[in-house]
């Protein structure tokens, strides 16, 4: 295993991470000694980095989950998690984070968690108030470093003005590079890390879908436009091309995506989502995939920002992601 260093004065991590979200049924059913199986795999491995969050799951169930799949490892992970996520408004208030912390930490069994997210900005608080909460939490030892997700480069600096940020968590692939315009910019000047989730397009750069009913009907992508209609159909001929590039190469196509990933910088950890034992060692094989300046070439000219079809989640919850809107300074 390779490491990184989250941020300029973080902890330091594996090259990739696991994330925990799949395991509690947002893609479908999930088999839970199967999830737990897969997180001590990706232990075994050499992932150091596991994230969930208090939104993940009905009750907290992906934090209880991930609780038990660390019960006897603890110490061998950076373990991540996040308030405030989900449609409801209000969970960036201090009262909720000075709750939610105590909830999380007792739904995770453990005494502190080593890196802790505000989900999502919440347009009803300021955002140096959600950060001055959850600062406290610092202060009283059950936090060792703060992040955010889906924050846009302005929220970035004030929150970074209140206390240092050590990540940021946002959607970077591929097909989703709003990113490079203004926000990886700001996290380079303050010295803050990205945990890139959702490296694969939620699997679709992985060439696992071949048509929408591929989707269990419980599972959420169903609702994400990239993921209907015609929309579907011109994103699969960009996954098509990417499987093609990585044949070429004897790598699968999620290889090569996680790859350039890497590429990407030294402050970026691909953050990958998976329910399978089988998902994690090739996934970590992509650490060791070393791409050419004409595969690099080729993939900027064939994923190009903005050219997958449709948005990466409904409206109204795109409503809730300034990472995606480029900042007019």
């Amino acid at each position: 295993m390779k490491h990184r260093r989250l941020g300029a004065h973080g902890p330091t991590v594996s090259a990739v991470a696991l994330g925990t979200m799949a395991m509690s049924g947002i893609y479908g059913p999930s088999d839970e000694a199967e999830a737990i199986a897969t997180i001590h795999h990706a232990i075994d491995m050499g992932i150091t980095l596991v994230d969930t969050a208090e939104a993940y799951g009905a009750d907290g169930h992906n934090e209880t989950l991930v609780g038990r799949a660390l019960r006897d490892r603890r110490g061998k992970v950076v373990l991540s998690t996040k308030v405030g996520g989900g449609p409801e408004l209000g969970r960036g208030r201090p009262e909720y984070i000075r709750r939610a912390i105590d909830d999380s930490l007792r739904r995770l069994g453990v005494e502190h968690v080593d890196v802790y997210s505000l989900h999502r900005v919440d347009p009803t608080t300021p955002i140096e108030d959600s950060v001055g909460a959850m600062a406290e939490s610092v202060a009283a030892g059950k936090v060792r470093y703060l992040g955010l997700s889906e924050a846009g480069p302005d929220t970035i600096r004030r929150a970074h003005a209140v206390h240092p940020i050590t990540s940021l968590q946002s959607e970077y692939s591929l097909w989703t590079r709003d990113l490079e315009a203004a926000v990886l910019p700001a996290n380079r000047t303050l010295g803050i890390g990205l945990m890139a989730y959702s490296p694969l397009g939620r699997g679709f750069l992985a060439g696992e879908l071949h048509r929408a009913a591929d989707l269990a009907p419980s599972d959420r992508r169903r609702e994400h436009p990239r993921f209907q209609g015609d929309n579907f159909r011109r994103n699969l001929e960009l996954a098509d091309a990417l499987r093609a590039l990585a044949a070429k190469r004897g790598v699968t196509a999620g290889q090569m995506a996680l790859a350039w990933l890497l590429y990407r910088g030294d402050d970026v950890v691909p953050l990958f989502g998976t329910r399978r034992r089988a998902r994690i060692d090739e996934n970590i094989a992509a650490i060791d995939v070393a791409l050419t300046a004409e595969e690099l070439r080729r993939l900027d000219e064939l994923f190009a920002p903005g050219v997958a079809a449709g948005a990466r989640y409904p409206e109204s919850a795109m409503r809730r992601v300034e990472s995606s809107t480029p900042s007019p300074r």
